[in-house]
């Protein structure tokens, strides 16, 4: 057969296929399904199929939550120091200098001021990019200037965890002691008649959880998001034993009134609407 002959007549079956864009699809990692990405982006990040919630940065939980342009940032210079001189497979030092120059972020949480529904609230958000959202000392130094400028304004006080590191061991006694700082400001800010409402999403584990994500007056979490202090598997290896199904899941939690309400992410705005309205009538 001549190479013209084996060619594909026009009007044939065999018509050469279009190319598909690339970048059109995703996979979830929480269902395995090839999803539409955009439709994925229009849910804030939420898979269509199963609900399964994605990371977002700070800077697209601002943008979900808040009025727009309202988000001011307070402390944003703070930045971590390596008092240890801490080495593990690399320096401290050169990890922090990477995810910043990755992230743009100087630190793992982003506080400021902000409006909600019209509610003038001083908001921190955690993000999940700068070393697994962990604790550090200018973590907690920022929650705590954070609680303190909310006493000061008079407006509650909204933080969004998401700290699948818990505290940053590479600071040592330095990350442990914001556990107790972070409370003791929380303390603080209830004794003078603050609201603070508590926003769990997966993970939230660890030094976060056992010491101001757990305080919240109203706390709120995501679907299936993972909330603890040690993980499932290293409870379950410790005391030898099969632990119940889902533990340790935020359904799991709200089951056993560890946490108030469970709210999907885009239905997260209206939900700090409406309990801001009825908690903050005069603000």
């Amino acid at each position: 057969m001549s190479t013209e002959e084996s060619r594909p007549r026009e009007g044939s079956r065999f018509r050469r296929r279009k190319e598909m864009p690339t970048g059109l699809w995703m996979r979830c990692s929480g269902c395995s399904k090839m999803v539409y990405k955009s439709l994925v982006l229009e849910r804030g990040n939420v898979c269509p199929e199963c609900n399964f919630h994605f990371d977002i940065t700070s800077e697209e939980r601002i943008r979900l939550l808040c009025d727009p342009d309202s988000f001011s940032e307070e402390f944003g210079s703070l930045e971590s120091v390596d008092p240890l001189e801490f080495v593990a497979r690399r320096s401290y030092r050169e990890r922090l200098e990477q995810v910043k120059e990755k992230t743009g972020l100087n630190e793992a949480c982003v506080v400021g001021t902000a409006d909600i529904g019209g509610t003038p609230v001083v908001l921190g958000v955690s993000d999940p990019r700068f070393l697994m959202g962990s604790m550090g000392s200018v973590v907690g130094e920022k929650f705590t200037r954070g609680v303190d400028l909310a006493h000061e304004l008079g407006r509650p006080f909204i933080f969004v965890s998401g700290s699948g590191g818990g505290a940053r061991m590479d600071e040592g006694m330095f990350s442990l002691m914001q556990m107790a700082k972070t409370s003791a400001a929380l303390q603080r800010f209830s004794d003078g008649g603050g609201l603070f409402v508590s926003i769990l999403t997966n993970p939230t584990m660890g030094g976060a959880m056992a010491s101001f994500a757990a305080l919240g007056d109203v706390t709120l979490a995501e679907p299936k998001s993972l909330i603890g202090f040690a993980g499932p598997n290293v409870i379950k290896q410790t005391i030898k034993a099969d632990l119940p199904s889902g533990f340790q899941s935020s359904e799991f939690n709200l089951e056993h009134g560890f946490i108030d309400r469970i709210v999907d992410r885009q239905d997260l705005r209206e939900a700090l609407i409406r309990l801001l309205a009825y908690l903050c009538p005069q603000a």
